[in-house]
């Protein structure tokens, strides 16, 4: 099935929270950046070695493996975001708090390969989905959070999250240097 571009959403079409994200994502085809993404980040994360999943940059913070399996989750919930919205399901969508996530995803008693392997299969699963979208259902609009956003937004947020957490564990937590 073709693809058909899912151009960067305008600012009314999603909560100005995620506009960090979304200033991540390069301009061009969001669709090929996801997929580039995931081979740097599988690559990048292969790297850590099993001793340094639990490593935290400070007190308080999550570990290199909660910041994995958070990653893991919000994709999870803004793909199954994107879905609803975009087969034009209007029911509005509950928030969700990644803080209570986090301890409840039990990260740390995890092996970082079972970690990575999660983010290929998460990544390949939000990838069958977005190959399905276009032009029209992208443009769709639902409520999450309480707020209006468009399935081709969270599709970007997607891929600025990822950005924005692959960031982190590169700059303060030391993770491919």
């Amino acid at each position: 099935m073709p693809t058909t571009p899912l151009p960067r959403p305008a600012d009314d079409e999603y909560n100005p929270f995620y506009a960090g994200y979304i200033a991540k994502v390069p301009e061009g085809e969001v669709l090929k950046f996801l997929e580039t993404q995931l081979r740097e980040v599988r690559s990048l994360l292969s790297t850590i070695p099993e001793g340094r999943g639990t490593h935290r940059y400070a007190d308080g913070k999550w570990s290199i493996k909660e910041v994995i399996g958070h990653v893991c989750d919000a994709e999870r919930i803004f793909a199954y975001r994107a879905l609803r919205i975009a087969r034009n399901d209007a029911t509005p969508l509950a928030s969700f708090d990644e803080n209570l996530y986090v301890p409840a995803g039990k990260f740390d008693a995890r092996t970082m390969a079972s970690l990575v392997d999660e983010v290929v299969q998460v990544r390949d699963a939000t990838l069958s989905l977005v190959r399905t979208l276009d032009t029209e259902s992208g443009a769709r609009r639902g409520t999450a959070s309480g707020k209006s956003i468009t399935a081709r937004a969270l599709v970007w947020i997607i891929a600025g999250h990822m950005a924005h957490h692959t960031a982190v564990l590169r700059e303060r937590y030391g993770v491919g240097a």
